[in-house]
């Protein structure tokens, strides 16, 4: 079986904050390439702000040249409009993303703390901690926003085998509801009256 050989580069969006990180996957390795930052001043017009965060994550994928992403969603809490900032961060993300053809997956809060440490309530230190065990770091990646878009890239891994399990659980559901709805109502051929076909002239057949 061919081992998965990929770089995938980990998005955790924020206005004022948007970190990211490249891991390299080979089969069931993952490492650390490299991570960092994308600030922005408020004192800048959002325009332009957004127009940094496009240009310099184009940069970044450019560079590293990933072939897919994991992007953390935006979570609305209590706090709409930093949730609204956010979301244009991720969108300017994700045109960079778009431009380069990137496979991208979506991933909530609570699917990455999932995929990294085990449970959806885990807290941001163990997140961390996690990230640092997975890619065999000798320290947590600063800033956290850093961290946590290596946790999203890591998710990108990990929630592919899920997705595929789901898929897998789903047929074989289908194809067991096919065969009980066979047993339950049984057709013989010769119920079945046939098509009826009459070819033109033209060569085409017509019903």
């Amino acid at each position: 079986m061919t081992q998965v050989q990929r770089t995938i580069l980990g998005i955790d969006p924020g206005l004022a904050n948007t970190g990211w990180g490249i891991v390299s996957q080979c089969g069931a390795r993952l490492s650390c390439v490299a991570y960092g930052c994308i600030s922005t001043s408020k004192d800048m017009p959002l325009a332009h702000r957004l127009m940094k965060i496009h240009r310099q994550m184009g940069a970044v994928i450019a560079r590293f040249e990933p072939t897919c992403a994991g992007v953390e969603t935006v979570w609305f809490g209590s706090n709409t409009q930093s949730a609204f900032a956010t979301g244009q961060a991720r969108g300017a993300a994700l045109v960079a993303c778009a431009e380069r053809d990137l496979q991208v997956g979506e991933f909530s809060p609570s699917q990455i703390k999932l995929a990294v440490v085990g449970t959806g309530s885990a807290d941001k230190d163990q997140v961390q901690y996690m990230v640092r065990q997975l890619l065999a770091l000798e320290a947590v990646p600063r800033p956290d926003h850093a961290a946590d878009a290596l946790a999203a890239a890591i998710c990108f891994t990990t929630h592919e085998g899920f997705a595929a399990r789901a898929r897998s659980a789903q047929a074989a559901g289908r194809i067991a509801s096919l065969r009980q709805d066979r047993e339950s109502c049984p057709t013989r051929a010769a119920d079945v009256a046939p098509a009826r076909f009459s070819v033109p002239s033209s060569g085409k057949e017509t019903a």
